[in-house]
């Protein structure tokens, strides 16, 4: 246990991102203590040519499970376009996150990498590190960028790849990240897809075998700042 509650906020595109990219370090920091908020910057339906009422309230049931499973009880969501995120101004984007980070006053913030192939994963990372301009007084402190499969490792070649610095053990916390991940059946896929549970896990157990640990989610660094 942390001898120091932490204030922790997760930045997701879209419902599931966060499990996928850090739902097990979610339940660990959740089990030390801190207090973890998570906001989703999009419903993750309306660009789908058959997205409809009933599809959006299977969403919403789905979160609602996945925020459950990792105990999570403080989360938000706006509604910006998905997959369009890029079709509305990047100022009004970053009033949001700037917002709830005036009220919540996180010291860690987890978000998007940079240079995933979905547009909206890459707006959000832009409007993260703007609401988060390292000024005097800011309470974030710490800024790390997780890989969502299916998006990170499809990044174009040209671009910049993923560079995992930041490990976390999460070998006790697999069982929960798994349950977030089965409320999110709709937008699992068939192995070999990337986005299948077994690639899922595969990641995890190679990221944890790679640094001694049976499981763990790995997180590029984009800031830390020392006192």
């Amino acid at each position: 246990m942390n001898n120091k509650q932490q204030r922790v906020l997760v930045v997701a595109a879209h419902a599931d991102d966060e499990v996928l990219g850090c739902g097990a370090t979610i339940a660990k920091h959740i089990a030390n203590q801190d207090k973890v908020k998570v906001i989703f910057m999009t419903d993750g339906v309306g660009a789908r040519d058959n997205s409809s009422v009933q599809e959006s309230q299977a969403r919403t049931l789905a979160l609602t499970n996945a925020m459950t499973a990792l105990g999570v009880t403080d989360y938000q969501c706006f509604d910006f376009p998905d997959n369009q995120m890029d079709t509305v101004s990047l100022l009004s984007i970053v009033k949001e996150i700037e917002q709830v980070i005036a009220e919540f006053q996180p010291s860690i913030v987890y978000s998007h990498f940079g240079h995933d192939l979905n547009i909206d994963h890459r707006i959000t990372h832009q409007a993260v590190m703007t609401a988060c301009r390292p000024i005097k007084g800011h309470s974030v402190k710490k800024i790390l960028s997780f890989e969502v499969l299916s998006s990170t490792e499809w990044q174009s070649a040209s671009a910049p790849s993923f560079k995992p610095q930041y490990i976390v053990n999460i070998s006790q916390f697999w069982p929960q990240k798994l349950q977030a991940l089965q409320s999110y059946q709709q937008e699992l896929r068939a192995f070999p897809h990337s986005r299948s549970l077994e690639c899922i896990e595969a990641l995890a157990t190679l990221r944890g075998a790679s640094h001694g640990f049976e499981k763990a989610e790995a997180f590029q660094v984009e800031r830390i700042l020392a006192q």
